[in-house]
């Protein structure tokens, strides 16, 4: 069973304005962690990026196929799309300031409300291919 860990303060109130991609915008959110999860925040300050998990919550999850911007329909799997089985989103984010329980960060596509499943902090060297 999953456990969230937080939720995502966004200026994206719905799926039409949140960005398809977050580094497609340098809007600032903020990710606030429920206190009993607080302490596993000690450190993250030392990391300028982060990789967050969070649950799309409007998502609709009876879908298998999507059709990608400039592309043609195909498997959900093989797709970004966030209507999936599983909607778990996967978003690298700036880490801009850690607040006590709030991290406030740029790049995060999340919808406001938006559950979070976890923070990872990013390594360029296993990260990246």
């Amino acid at each position: 069973m999953l456990k969230f860990i937080g939720v995502a303060r966004t200026p994206f109130k719905d799926k039409s304005s949140a960005p398809r991609q977050g580094r497609f915008s340098n809007e600032i959110s903020e990710i606030e962690i429920f206190p009993e999860f607080a302490l596993g925040l000690e450190g993250i300050e030392k990391f300028e990026h982060i990789i967050v998990l969070y649950w799309m919550h409007l998502a609709e999850r009876d879908k298998l196929r999507a059709k990608p911007p400039d592309s043609e329909e195909r498997g959900v799997f093989a797709t970004r799309s966030p209507n999936r089985p599983n909607p778990i989103g996967v978003c690298l984010v700036k880490l801009l300031e850690v607040k006590g329980n709030t991290l406030v960060v740029k790049w995060l596509d999340a919808i406001d409300g938006s559950p979070i499943l976890d923070i990872k902090p990013f390594f360029a060297d296993i990260d990246c291919i």
